[in-house]
């Protein structure tokens, strides 16, 4: 159903938001010598390089430019053979769903495993959105997983990779921190101009859960002594601790003015702006800063 959903959002998502001043994604590009960003419209799915290994984060939609711009970045998509999934909506697995283009079908994916059972991959709990009056299709996928548990730490070669349980989004939401420096937030946290907030209200199963998971996503960082790049699905990155947590009590909503970005795009679905020529163009641009 990816080739569907993946429509779908193009259209019906970029008329919802068009002007609400909600996404502010990444172009395609290098955050630094380690990790690289592909724009899908909305969505940024990442890439993690260390020495022969790279690692993709999130698969994005269904989505037809994916090898085109993974070129611009010099990154062949047939190398990847790991892909950490936060979870499983049409933005962050389209590529890999069974309808996809194919890019991936060697690929092991890294799921969390409440994720995997409650979620609506195997169909036991379809997952609802727009304050749950709106029933997403059921996810179809091939690749060979591993199911992940919270706090569990595991290595894909060298690279050492911590994953959190974070609900609220969706019940089995994960986290990843990589080599104690990178934290890919799928979508827990939603970057406003003046520090981090819980994500898109509208799309959650449950907002008082996902407020309850950042504060406690918060202290464990904290404990662990780890202060990391924080890269967030939709709305870029920030190495500001205190930034990124800012608001983690409060609720970014498409209706209520005060929480969005004025620098955020119109219509974040029109991805004209996005080149090759900007992607070879140096690093890309911290927020907060």
């Amino acid at each position: 159903m990816s080739k569907k959903a993946t429509e779908f959002q193009r259209v019906a998502m970029s008329r919802i938001y068009r002007g609400k001043e909600i996404f502010k994604p990444l172009n395609t590009g290098w955050i630094d010598e380690n990790v690289a960003c592909v724009r899908e419209w909305v969505a940024n799915i990442f890439f993690y390089r260390r020495g022969e290994t790279t690692i993709m984060i999130d698969a994005g939609y269904n989505y037809d430019r994916l090898a085109e711009k993974m070129g611009w970045l010099e990154i062949d998509a047939k190398s990847i053979r790991h892909i950490l999934i936060t979870h499983q909506d049409t933005d962050h697995v389209g590529a890999v769903e069974a309808d996809g283009l194919g890019l991936f079908k060697k690929a092991k994916l890294y799921i969390g495993e409440i994720e995997n059972r409650y979620r609506y991959l195997t169909g036991e709990v379809r997952r609802r959105v727009m304050h749950r009056l709106y029933k997403l299709p059921q996810v179809t996928i091939n690749n060979k997983k591993q199911l992940l548990k919270d706090g569990e730490t595991f290595k894909i070669g060298n690279i050492k990779i911590h994953a959190f349980l974070v609900p609220g989004h969706t019940w089995g939401h994960m986290v990843y921190l990589i080599d104690d420096k990178y934290l890919f937030t799928g979508d827990t946290i939603w970057f406003g101009a003046d520090g981090g907030y819980s994500f898109i209200s509208a799309l959650a199963e449950s907002n008082k859960l996902a407020v309850r998971s950042l504060g406690i996503l918060e202290q464990k960082l904290k404990k662990m002594c780890v202060k990391p790049l924080f890269i967030t699905g939709h709305t870029g990155f920030t190495d500001n601790f205190e930034f990124a947590f800012a608001h983690k009590e409060k609720l970014c909503s498409p209706f209520k003015k005060k929480v969005h970005d004025p620098s955020a795009l119109y219509d974040a679905y029109d991805e004209s702006d996005d080149t090759e020529r900007n992607a070879k163009n140096g690093f890309l641009k911290v927020a907060g800063k």
